[in-house]
């Protein structure tokens, strides 16, 4: 509406058979209706399918300016660089105030004085480019930089798709992290006993994925999970990456998050019977839905030199 005016909007809203003149920020809408107003705005505004998302990619980060979301994008980073690290981290925020969201996954790697490789992972189709105008436009907004951004590969591997982008821009801040981190860090002795107190629902395993050991509270919940491989108790939700050491060990700035392969909740019959032999589950365990029965861990993953491990 802002740059074709209002009767192009009524036209293509026709055409796309859209009943609703307005929409709501916080309503669920059909993932089908995105891209049914795109292809029919496409053809009334005459525009390719990529300058169209490119446009609207570039729209949205002024638009969600006016909802107080920029103070929020402008907390990620002094530079543009801690920005794109710290995107996974900002969709996992958005997930409080939309639950229902498919959030993408960003990842970044080969990261040079010139700019950057970037990974984005979706299960939903058809904002590859939108997320190019996106990014591009935060790039000249929030940090005043020009960004050129390339579409390197894109492939589906199942439902996801994995879209590989280079970024070229000024990245010098790369350089300044990069001193930061080799500087000598002294580092407190602390025992593995005490580790385990202070962070009870950790989990150390090997490059091999089996565990090695784990925290006090989770010992109690899976007491069997010790010297047994992780892949095969858990699955690697967020990021959308492959569950290997390697893998993981590129990745260590994400927000991880496991969930249990199997329920750690017994059903109702099993709680039943637990009850008569005196064994009383907690009140709010009593009426979990299935997938809520299993465990859900959110953290970091941190490789641990000394012991040659991830935990």
């Amino acid at each position: 509406k802002q740059v074709y005016g209002e009767e192009r909007w009524e036209e293509i809203r026709r055409l796309a058979a859209v009943e609703q003149p307005s929409f709501s920020v916080h309503q669920v809408y059909s993932e089908t209706l995105i891209p049914r107003l795109a292809k029919k705005a496409i053809q009334v505004l005459g525009v390719s399918e990529r300058e169209f998302f490119d446009q609207m990619g570039v729209h949205f980060v002024g638009f969600v300016s006016q909802y107080g979301y920029d103070r929020v994008l402008s907390v990620l980073g002094r530079h543009m660089r801690d920005f794109l690290n710290g995107l996974d981290n900002l969709h996992e925020y958005l997930k409080f105030s939309y639950p229902r969201m498919r959030a993408p996954s960003f990842i970044c790697e080969n990261e040079t004085r010139e700019g950057l490789t970037l990974h984005y992972r979706s299960r939903r189709r058809g904002f590859v480019y939108y997320t190019m105008g996106q990014i591009r436009e935060v790039a000249r907004h929030f940090y005043h930089k020009e960004m050129r951004i390339e579409l390197v590969r894109e492939e589906l591997l199942f439902d996801t798709v994995h879209v590989t982008f280079q970024l070229t821009f000024d990245n010098r801040a790369f350089t300044l992290s990069s001193l930061t981190m080799t500087r000598e860090e002294r580092h407190l002795p602390i025992s593995a006993s005490m580790l385990f107190e202070i962070f009870p629902f950790c989990i150390v395993f090997g490059s091999d994925m089996l565990v090695r050991s784990m925290g006090n509270s989770l010992m109690v919940i899976l007491p069997d999970l010790v010297g047994k491989r992780i892949t095969n108790w858990f699955d690697l939700v967020r990021p959308l990456i492959a569950f290997k050491f390697e893998t993981i060990l590129n990745r260590t700035n994400n927000i991880f998050e496991l969930v249990t392969v199997e329920p750690v909740l017994p059903e109702r019959g099993e709680r039943e019977r637990e009850r008569a032999r005196g064994e009383v589950p907690l009140p709010d365990e009593a009426d979990a839905p299935g997938d809520e029965r299993n465990l859900r861990l959110k953290g970091q993953m941190i490789y641990m030199d000394n012991w040659m491990m991830m935990m």
